[in-house]
């Protein structure tokens, strides 16, 4: 490799050593080599995605006419320099409410997936891919004590929100999660929610019998603790998001019942909810959760997969009701 060298002294100012490799290194004792040339230009390496160095140093900058941007090679990967800023809202899937049994107890509401928002910044050419979380099942009814199973993660950008824990069953425990679950009538503990995704499950009803479990907790509000007779409470208050440009409540907390009435019914998919409880059922079905991501349009690269696009003023928003990917 040929070398131009800056030198540190009066009698090494400049060193050059000449081979016949075709390959050029700038180099300097103080380790610091200036490119300003005022007002011209400094022209770097120009090619198509396939014309890579064999093997990548980190450092190596270059312009990729495959992707038309510029492009560093970090972490061991090439990585895109010209990006633009996205919001996000992701939700796990909600945990499913625990079983009841004949003689009025009720179990625990699931907890809601774990929810997060926010921005982040995404690289031209780069693929991104959204995982999306089941929802939890509801406990088998037996006359017993099954709770549910808790909900599943959906994660994109390596960001991960939690599935929601599983409501307990009759005199169980509620599980933990982003939102934690309910706990039954009778006794147990309630589920624990994870700080900045969700909240905890409520307590159930535990002097006599008839009565309701906890409440799983919602992203906004833990659930609510359980109440004699054939009364109900509701699951934590979800969060609700214009992302999609109209608001949407999702990742709310799974109810419980001391009572079979009306409302028996399983959580919405995509809703990133807990499943609810109710007397002399099985547990209900936690929703399964989302990703949405709002570009803006004039940035959209309409390269994608799995995904529902729509628009809301100048962006356009790109949803994922199942596993898919979107590039930049």
């Amino acid at each position: 490799m040929s070398t131009i060298k800056a030198g540190n002294s009066a009698t090494t100012t400049l060193l050059t050593t000449p081979d016949t490799s075709g390959n050029l290194t700038f180099s300097a004792d103080s380790g610091l080599v200036l490119l300003n040339t005022n007002t011209g230009e400094w022209n770097i390496p120009i090619g198509t995605t396939a014309q890579r160095p064999a093997t990548g140093a980190t450092g190596m900058l270059r312009y990729n006419t495959t992707v038309g941007n510029l492009e560093v090679y970090l972490d061991n990967a090439w990585t895109n320099l010209s990006s633009y800023t996205a919001t996000y809202l992701i939700a796990g899937g909600g945990g499913g409410g625990g079983a009841s049994t004949s003689d009025g107890r009720a179990g625990g509401g699931g907890g809601a997936g774990g929810y997060l928002t926010g921005s982040v910044n995404l690289y031209k050419g780069t693929k991104y891919t959204a995982s999306i979380g089941a929802g939890g099942t509801g406990g088998a009814y037996t006359d017993g004590t099954l709770p549910g199973t808790a909900g599943a993660n959906s994660t994109i950008f390596g960001l991960t929100a939690l599935g929601g824990g599983y409501g307990a069953g009759v005199n169980g425990s509620g599980g933990s999660g982003g939102s934690g679950g309910g706990a039954g009538s009778g006794n147990g503990s309630v589920g624990t929610g994870t700080s900045g995704q969700g909240n905890n499950g409520g307590l159930g009803y535990t002097v006599n019998i008839p009565g309701s479990g906890g409440a799983g907790g919602g992203s906004s509000a833990a659930g609510s603790n359980g109440v004699s007779g054939t009364g109900s409470v509701s699951g934590g208050a979800g969060t609700a998001s214009s992302i999609t440009g109209s608001s949407v409540t999702r990742a709310a907390g799974g109810p419980s019942s001391g009572d079979s009435g009306a409302g028996y019914t399983n959580a919405t998919a995509n809703s990133g909810n807990g499943g609810g409880s109710y007397n002399s059922h099985a547990g209900l079905n936690g929703g399964s959760g989302i990703v949405i991501l709002s570009v803006p349009t004039v940035s959209f690269s309409n390269t994608y997969a799995n995904a529902t696009i729509t628009t809301s003023g100048a962006n356009t928003i790109i949803s994922f009701t199942t596993s898919g990917t979107y590039t930049a």
